[in-house]
């Protein structure tokens, strides 16, 4: 009788993906210092740099080679807007999330042109605020709740370049990117900019989860959106949906 000898084959367990790398930027000691505390607690986020003014966030994005920056609005010097910007349109491909206190601050809602990914303000619970890092890093976008509305009602209230006479009616440009998409899409694409989840949209028209994600790929891809929350600025726009 011979032996056998049983291998095992079982392929070793999958390599966790690197942490997720973070920059807070806030000229505010205290709330770097609350972030960083919490995020040390956590094995799939970690800071690398902290910044107390638009300029050094900059610089810090580069150097650490970011994937997330937490962005705060009103800094001295150069202020939030204008690194999101920065950030946005340079090369390391760091995506930006905005943290203010929305309340008090008139200009956040240049930062939808600037490039920002997320908006979350101050008073949201610290997991929501992770959660909503998560989400950025990830590739997605997210906009806090309760903030939605108010951000594009305010955006929309103000004059821009190339905007109708009304400076609450959609914009020429608008118009004609949604003269673009079929009527199904543009379905989706209105109960995004009511701020719906995917899952939520797939609910409403009843329709999969999967087909959802599809239609909003090539909403994406039609409008060349970069992210979630261009969807939400070219719904309000297009007069897809009313700011009242």
């Amino acid at each position: 009788m011979s032996d056998t000898t049983t291998t095992n084959t079982a392929a070793p367990p999958a390599a966790a993906p690197p942490p997720v790398r973070i920059v807070l930027a806030d000229d505010q000691p205290l709330v770097r210092t609350a972030l960083r505390i919490v995020i040390a607690e956590t094995e799939d986020l970690t800071v690398v740099g902290e910044a107390s003014d638009g300029a050094e966030a900059v610089r810090l994005a580069e150097e650490t080679a970011a994937d997330v920056v937490v962005m705060d609005l009103r800094m001295p010097g150069t202020d939030g807007i204008e690194a999101t910007r920065r950030i946005t349109a340079g090369r390391t491909g760091a995506r930006v999330v905005v943290l203010t206190t929305f309340d008090d601050d008139d200009n956040v809602y240049g930062a939808l042109h600037a490039g920002a990914s997320g908006f979350l303000v101050k008073d949201m619970a610290v997991d929501a605020i992770l959660a909503a890092v998560r989400v950025v890093a990830a590739g997605d976008a997210l906009i806090a709740p309760g903030v939605t509305g108010r951000l594009i009602k305010e955006f929309t209230r103000r004059p821009r370049e190339g905007r109708d006479a009304s400076p609450t009616g959609p914009t020429a440009a608008a118009r004609r990117l949604a003269e673009r998409i079929t009527e199904r899409e543009q379905e989706v694409l209105t109960l995004v900019g009511r701020g719906l989840s995917n899952t939520e949209i797939a609910d409403r028209l009843h329709i999969s989860l999967g087909t959802v994600k599809t239609y909003v790929t090539r909403l994406l891809a039609k409008l060349e959106a970069r992210d979630r929350v261009q969807l939400v600025i070219l719904a309000y726009e297009a007069g897809l949906v009313s700011t009242g």
